[in-house]
C-alpha cells in the first residue's frame, strides 16, 4: 500500500473525531462521485443500492466482488479525498473469504468500509471484522470498518430492547476491530441519544431518512457521521425517469434544458483530460 493511500486513511479515520458531523452524499459511479467532491465532500461514500444499479445488478449481495472491484477503481481514480465502500455482508458468509473481497477493495482505493450483519448472528460479523482487520494490517492500511447493525432496520427486536441490543452488538463489533457503527432507520432523539452513550467511544453514523434534524442538532446529540445512502440515486433516477418518459411521449426539447442544468463543458472540466488519475 502506498503513501497516498495511507495517508488517506488517516484522514478518514480523522473526519469522524473532528468538530463537525462527517456528512456523507453517496455516490454511486466516479461521474457522480467526482461531481460531489467538487461540490466540497470532504470524503465520498458509495450507496451499494445506487452502485449495483449503475453496474447492472439488484441490490443485496448481487453484484460479483471483482465487478465491485472494478467500479470503486473507477471511482478512486477521479477523486482526490478518502472513499469508503459499502460492501454489504461481504459477499460471503466465510470470514477469510469475506476479507478477501475487502482487500481487492483496498487495492482498488478504498479507505473504509461499511460491513454490516443483516439477519445473521452477530458472531458472524464480528468474526467477518477481525478477519477485515488483520488483512489490512498485513497491506499496511489502517481501514475503517464501519460495522452496520440491522436491529432497527430489520426489526429485529421489539422497540423496548433496541438500545440493549444494539449496545450489546456494538460491544462484540468494537471487541472484533469496528471503528464505528452505524444504524440505518434510527431517528428518534430520544433513542439516539441513548445509543451514543451505550456505544460510546464509537462514532455514531445514522442515515438521512424522512423526519431526520440537521447536521448541527445531531452533533448535538453526540452523532458523528451522517450518511444519504441511497437517496441522492433514487431522486435523480426519478427526476430521469419523469424527464425520459416525458421526452420519449412528446418529444419536446426544451423541458430537457433548466438553468439548474449542468453544462457539458463544466461536467467535463472535472475530469483529466489525459485519462490519468
Amino acid at each position: 500500500m502506498d503513501q497516498h493511500a495511507r495517508a488517506k486513511a488517516n484522514t478518514f479515520r480523522a473526519l469522524h473525531h473532528g468538530e463537525d458531523v462527517l456528512i456523507l452524499a453517496n455516490a454511486w459511479d466516479a461521474g457522480s462521485a467526482r461531481l460531489i467532491e467538487s461540490c466540497g465532500a470532504k470524503a465520498i461514500a458509495t450507496s451499494s443500492a445506487a452502485l449495483a444499479w449503475s453496474c447492472g445488478y439488484a441490490d443485496s449481495g448481487a453484484i460479483p466482488p471483482r465487478v465491485l472491484a472494478d467500479a470503486v477503481r473507477g471511482i478512486s481514480r477521479v477523486l482526490t479525498v478518502p472513499l469508503s465502500v459499502d460492501a454489504e455482508q461481504g459477499y460471503a458468509d466465510d470470514a477469510p473469504a469475506v476479507a478477501q473481497t475487502i482487500a481487492m477493495l483496498i487495492d482498488a482505493g478504498a479507505a473504509g468500509i461499511n460491513i454490516e450483519d443483516g439477519s445473521d448472528a452477530p458472531a458472524t460479523l464480528a468474526a467477518k471484522i477481525a478477519a477485515i482487520k488483520t488483512e489490512a494490517a498485513a497491506r499496511g492500511v489502517d481501514l475503517f470498518v464501519n460495522a452496520r447493525t440491522d436491529v432497527i432496520l430489520r426489526g429485529l427486536v421489539p422497540a423496548d430492547q433496541v438500545v440493549d441490543e444494539v449496545a450489546r452488538r456494538a460491544r462484540l463489533y468494537r471487541e472484533a476491530g469496528c471503528d464505528g457503527l452505524f444504524v440505518p432507520r434510527l431517528a428518534d432523539m430520544t433513542t439516539v441519544q441513548a445509543i451514543v452513550a451505550a456505544v460510546d467511544p464509537l462514532p455514531l453514523n445514522l442515515m438521512a431518512v424522512p423526519g431526520l434534524p440537521p447536521a448541527s442538532t445531531l452533533r448535538a446529540l453526540g452523532v458523528r457521521r451522517l450518511s444519504a445512502g441511497s437517496g441522492l440515486s433514487e431522486a435523480t433516477l426519478g427526476y430521469l425517469r419523469r424527464l425520459a418518459s416525458e421526452f420519449l411521449i412528446e418529444g419536446a426539447s426544451d423541458r430537457l434544458f433548466t438553468p439548474d442544468n449542468l453544462s457539458w463543458s463544466g461536467m467535463n472540466a472535472l475530469f483529466p483530460k489525459d485519462g490519468q488519475s
